[in-house]
């Protein structure tokens, strides 16, 4: 049984976790499942957006830890390091991705879950949505990108905070910290319509814009305003913004 489905409708992806009986948590399987399911959507020149979802009352609760850390007493610190960085990149492949990806968020996205999550562009959140960093709660150091997510999105005083205490945000408080983007009754449904909507952008202007803002987030002023006069030179010679100088010439 497959625990990753993969969906393609004119270029608008949507990756489901599909092991809802087990709170779709990363396994093994689901791990090398949701590596190669975005490897796919990576390496498709006609991708416009990616959804990502999961089956059943949980978005993700997080890694197998019996099966990631079971035998982790006995093991060496280095060798374990390497098998958790092959755990983080089937999920971190996603930052990698040059077009706008969503995350719906229906229920618990709990550690790695959440992880996950924070790993896409933007997270719509359900009613029972929950963002949950309960790594200090049992013992465990934050990984898979958590602590550089949750201070991104918070700042370092709200993110050490909600480290420190293992805290979690439900969807509305997710929303009002700037975590995720807005609260939405059926959480998987607003993510289509806005990738729908993101879809229609001419394909380049939507990964210039994507690639501005990332280097807005870790580069200075002058280095996102060189960017911004390449693209928009760029996106001036197509024809949406021809179409709309020659409407003002009518005019």
């Amino acid at each position: 049984m497959t625990k990753v489905a993969l969906d393609n409708d004119g270029g608008r992806w949507k990756l489901t976790l599909t092991d809802p009986e087990r709170r779709n948590c990363l396994d093994e399987q689901m791990c090398a499942e949701l590596g190669s399911a975005i490897s796919t959507v990576a390496s498709d020149p006609a991708a416009r957006t990616l959804v990502v979802a999961g089956q059943g009352k949980a978005f993700c609760a997080g890694a197998d830890l019996p099966a990631l850390f079971g035998h982790a007493a006995d093991a060496k610190v280095g060798e374990l390091r390497e098998h958790l960085h092959r755990v983080y990149d089937s999920f971190l492949r996603l930052r990698a991705l040059k077009i706008p990806t969503i995350a719906a968020v229906q229920g618990p996205a709990v550690g790695a879950g959440l992880n996950l999550a924070m790993a896409c562009d933007v997270r719509i959140a359900g009613p029972s949505a929950s963002f949950a960093a309960t790594f200090s709660k049992i013992g465990l150091h934050p990984g898979g990108g958590c602590t550089w997510f949750l201070v991104d999105a918070l700042g370092p005083q709200r993110a050490l905070a909600m480290l420190l205490d293992g805290g979690a945000l439900d969807g509305p408080a997710a929303v009002r910290e700037g975590l995720a983007l807005e609260l939405a009754d059926d959480p998987l449904a607003a993510a289509e319509e806005r990738a729908q909507r993101w879809a229609e952008l001419d394909p380049a202007l939507a990964r210039d814009i994507k690639s501005a803002v990332g280097v807005a987030r870790t580069g200075d002023f002058g280095a996102t305003l060189e960017f911004e006069s390449w693209a928009q030179a760029s996106s001036a010679t197509g024809p949406a913004i021809q179409e709309t100088v020659a409407r003002f010439r009518k005019s």
